[in-house]
């Protein structure tokens, strides 16, 4: 069974050739910091990359996978939305301004997951293209939003 672990690779391993890295991210450790009432991270991130050591920096290939729990946001009923990139890559400068931090000889590919990640999160989730939405109030029932105020003062008896 595969543990929870961040995306990290050891500079020194890619002196021997690429590396693989095949497990799942908590929520927690992916942290993508949005703030959408609509859209909830509870899932394990699962990704299966290989990284390559370039002359400037590192390419990385591979799979990431994620699973959101969303609201509709025309209906509110609960959905799921799978997010799956099956060719990510990403180019991982180690040098100039963009450079990647590196940390006892080891790169965190978090922060370039986490952001291709929340670059595809759906924008208003719906539950289908033909969601109507709400449905609409009775029109036949009296609710204290739609009833006269006034009606019921006109009922007092004051003396």
């Amino acid at each position: 069974m595969k543990g929870f672990m961040r995306p990290e690779v050891n500079l020194r391993h890619l002196e021997d050739g690429s590396v693989s890295l095949d497990d799942q991210m908590t929520p927690e450790e992916l942290d993508v910091g949005v703030e959408d009432s609509l859209i909830h991270v509870k899932e394990p991130l699962k990704y299966d990359l290989e990284v390559q050591q370039m002359e400037d920096g590192l390419l990385v290939q591979g799979t990431l996978r994620l699973t959101l729990d969303c609201e509709c946001a025309r209906c509110l009923k609960p959905m799921r939305h799978k997010l799956d990139f099956d060719a990510w890559a990403a180019h991982i400068p180690l040098q100039g301004e963009d450079e990647a931090a590196v940390v006892n000889d080891v790169v965190d590919l978090t922060p370039y997951v986490r952001e291709d990640i929340v670059l595809a999160f759906p924008q208003r989730p719906l539950c289908g293209p033909d969601c109507k939405g709400l449905p609409a109030p009775d029109a036949s029932k009296e609710s204290p939003l739609t009833s006269n105020p006034w009606a019921e003062l006109n009922k007092l008896k004051l003396k």
